[in-house]
């Protein structure tokens, strides 16, 4: 399962603010792809996430097998509170974000060129 947060900017009551939409998107012992739910929230947070995936599971989400997510600090802690035995994994492009913050512009082509053979190599 993939789960995340996009921020926008909506009109609310002739004001311009920041919303959170939190999507669950899974995927199927077969590949396809279901988006199982979305939310609109305020600012992302833990807490919220907790209470997106306990609706999941009332819902008729039994499990998940892997959950794909970003950093947010809690975002692991309020997985393994509602799914205590899903593997969870940082999702590439955060992991992509976060490495190169590090690099500088000038040598930022070489560093992605490289670091997408480190993704693309063949695991067997």
């Amino acid at each position: 399962m993939f789960i995340i947060a996009i921020h926008h900017h909506v009109k609310e009551e002739g004001q311009v603010v920041k919303k959170a939409v939190y999507i669950a998107i899974g995927i199927r012992l077969d590949g396809t792809k279901e988006v199982i739910g979305m939310y609109i929230g305020g600012n992302e947070s833990a807490k919220y996430w907790l209470g997106v995936l306990n609706d999941l599971k009332v819902r008729g989400v039994r499990d998940m097998l892997v959950c794909c997510v970003d950093g947010l600090s809690g975002f692991c802690d309020a997985i393994s509170a509602v799914h205590p035995q899903t593997d969870i994994q940082r999702c590439i492009i955060h992991q992509i974000r976060s490495s190169s913050r590090f690099v500088v512009s000038k040598d930022m082509k070489v560093f992605v060129s490289d670091l997408k053979k480190v993704y693309r190599v063949n695991t067997q």
